[in-house]
């Protein structure tokens, strides 16, 4: 009877030791059956856009005078005048400098002189020329007599003519005691003062002088967009963006010059842009960034240039769904510039992508919108530019229903 009872004691203490195990998987079974909620992730979006976006290149320029005059004496002497201040503006024809005129007005005095002199010579010259021809008509004159009088009448008419020319050059060797200037511009440092003696187109010149209303803008692109610019250029003037490092507000312009050539070491074609420059922002020597506009692009689908991601399959973004889901959708990019990208296919008007926060998203994600990024409002010519490089373009516009996927 005792050998009975040991098997249900057995049983009992089994039962006992797993009563444990059975209640600890019944826990872990109601624990894997909760449901998982993940975590909302805060974002940054931004709305697709259909509008017009302009097709650039841009670069880096160095700007120029419109023109820039060395001023030179033409004649030597000492400088006694000087009739304006350094990085004052000058008008064409404005007096800049005199010289001491006495030794010119001299010489002037002593040609005129002269000229007098061998006008009373010629004339005397002609009378007796007169006289030996109606001697020689009535043979008292020899035919040799009355040549040479003849000859010497002729050389002292030349005489007069030299004196006269002679005069002239007194006259204008006067003038050049004043020098004018030759343009409108802006004067810079005056590198030799009054009362030096100064030599004729001699080193240094007496004062630079630039034009800056209107000025250039000078700048290459490399040669594979030239077809291309010849080719807008041919259906009027090309508009150009400078905008001065450090400032927002770009000037505007006009391409005015395609190189003849291109640079063989470089494989680039220079260009110059013209601008009117009244508020005089720019200056000679200044670099600015500049931005060629070669035509505008219609309905052209813009996300902001930060929205778009690469991956191994390539370039997508995270679309946010209707309810607050988002989606991983692959994009092709036409091209990007000035802080926006234009998408060929993937995206439609009017659907919102994430723009910041795309590190902790997975397609499903759960997202809370902190801010929307307004549509610009600045004209698309006016942005300034991120980039310095030329921007690979395309130069055929898609479609509308090309662009949308």
């Amino acid at each position: 009877m005792g050998d009975s009872k040991y098997p249900f004691r057995k049983r009992v203490a089994m039962l006992l030791l797993t009563m444990p195990l059975m209640a600890l998987v019944a826990c872990s079974r109601t624990k894997a059956a909760a449901p998982v909620v993940s975590p909302v992730v805060p974002v940054l979006a931004a709305a697709v856009q259909q509008k017009d976006m302009p097709v650039e290149l841009q670069a880096i320029g160095s700007v120029e005078a419109h023109s820039s005059v060395a001023v030179k004496t033409q004649v030597t002497g000492e400088l006694t005048g000087v009739f304006f201040k350094e990085g004052q503006d000058v008008k064409k024809g404005d007096l800049l400098f005199t010289l001491d005129k006495r030794p010119f007005e001299a010489d002037l005095r002593r040609q005129e002189a002269n000229l007098e002199h061998d006008i009373a010579q010629a004339k005397l010259a002609h009378l007796d020329a007169d006289r030996y021809a109606g001697l020689y008509k009535d043979g008292v004159v020899s035919k040799q007599q009355f040549d040479q009088a003849q000859a010497n009448a002729q050389a002292l008419e030349a005489a007069v003519q030299a004196d006269k020319a002679a005069v002239e050059n007194a006259k204008v060797q006067l003038v050049y005691c004043s020098i004018y200037s030759p343009i409108n511009g802006r004067t810079g440092t005056l590198m030799i003062h009054q009362g030096n003696m100064i030599k004729a187109n001699d080193t240094p010149f007496l004062v630079n002088i630039n034009q800056v209303e209107p000025i250039y803008v000078t700048f290459t692109v490399p040669e594979q967009y030239l077809a291309a610019i010849k080719r807008f250029t041919a259906a009027g003037k090309l508009p150009v963006a400078a905008l001065i490092p450090g400032e927002g507000r770009p000037v505007f312009g006009k391409l005015s010059f395609v190189d003849n050539t291109v640079d063989q070491a470089t494989g680039t074609i220079k260009l110059k842009g013209e601008f009117a420059n009244l508020d005089r922002r720019l200056w000679p020597g200044q670099y600015v960034n500049v931005t060629l506009v070669l035509h505008t692009q219609p309905k052209a689908i813009v996300v902001p240039s930060q929205a778009v991601q690469n991956g191994q399959q390539g370039q997508f973004v995270f679309v946010i769904k209707p309810d607050l889901t988002v989606e991983m959708r692959s994009v092709a990019i036409n091209r990007t510039g000035s802080g926006e990208s234009i998408v060929e296919s993937g995206l439609r008007p009017g659907e919102r992508v994430v723009t910041d926060g795309q590190l902790r998203l997975v397609p499903g994600s759960r997202v809370e919108i902190k801010q929307s990024i307004a549509p610009s409002t600045t004209p698309d010519n006016a942005r300034p530019s991120a980039r310095l490089a030329p921007t690979p373009v395309s130069f055929d516009s898609p479609s509308p229903a090309d662009s949308r996927s």
